[in-house]
């Protein structure tokens, strides 16, 4: 029975990790568009791949037991990809908060509750969980420990103390990271690993929506400050996905890896560090 490999989130950065890691596994791919998730595992197949299309609902605790249970069926799941959210552009603040926040947390602590022996996960977090006022050591630990029914209750995360969607996403992806820190705890357990990787601009139809909504300019702006002068690709963040997922990452778990070009750096020490 080949190893299971779940994938959340039928997008180019989840493909990307999928089609250089996936050889060999059985692959369970989970998308809210079924359209969309035919269409990536069709490609995948017809590359020699094993990926099967799911329903799945990453704000929904239910739908992530679902397709556990389903991946569950083929065998023990080895290795998990989330590569699902949505962005400030594309949804409401208590959306971002329920799918990239509440949702990540609940598939972390619900696949570390099944993940094989050797292991390993991988969240797709981002720079904007960097490019934020800092938070107290307090506010950390409550979105790193806080029981994921509780978590959408603690006040940081009420609508009224959230400025805009961008400040809601910030938030979310702060949380992964700290939930990558908690959770990996609980995973080691089982001798696995988890970690997250927070890209910068990577070139994907979500971006796009970035680049032609209403902070489009704010995003050229950043990656052509950033030092690499320009965004990513998606097999830049599989690289990044190749090592953690390998035995050479065998003593690195619970760590998020900066991938975004330097523009992270640049935003504190460089060109785009804001006016004061």
């Amino acid at each position: 029975m080949n190893d299971v490999m779940l994938v959340t989130g039928a997008g180019q950065i989840s493909l990307a990790i999928a089609r250089r890691i996936g050889y060999g596994k059985k692959i369970l791919l989970g998308d809210k568009n079924m359209e969309n998730c035919r269409t990536i595992a069709k490609i995948m197949n017809d590359a020699g791949f094993d990926a099967e299309p799911f329903e799945m609902d990453l704000s929904s605790r239910e739908s992530i037991l679902a397709m556990i249970e389903k991946a569950q069926s083929f065998g023990e799941i080895k290795y998990m990809i989330n590569g699902a959210g949505v962005s400030p552009s594309q949804a409401s603040i208590e959306t971002i908060l329920k799918v990239d926040l509440y949702g990540t947390a609940v598939l972390l602590e619900e696949v570390g509750k099944v993940i094989a022996k050797g292991g390993c996960g991988v969240t797709i977090s981002s720079q904007s969980g960097w490019r934020m006022p800092q938070l107290t050591a307090e506010q950390d630990y409550q979105l790193a420990m806080t029981p994921t029914e509780e978590l959408l209750d603690l006040d940081i995360l009420k609508p009224k103390n959230i400025r805009d969607t961008l400040h809601a996403y910030q938030l979310a992806k702060r949380c992964n990271e700290k939930r990558v820190m908690s959770e990996c705890v609980k995973w080691g357990k089982s001798g696995a690993r988890l970690n997250a990787i927070a890209p910068g601009i990577i070139v994907t139809p979500l971006a796009i929506d970035e680049f032609n909504g209403i902070r489009g300019d704010f995003y050229k702006n950043m990656f052509a400050k950033c030092p690499a002068g320009r965004p990513g690709t998606a097999d830049e963040v599989a690289n990044v996905a190749e090592l953690l997922m390998s035995d050479k990452a065998a003593f690195i778990t619970g760590s998020t890896f900066l991938c975004d070009g330097g523009a992270t750096s640049s935003f504190f020490y460089g060109p785009l560090r804001p006016k004061q």
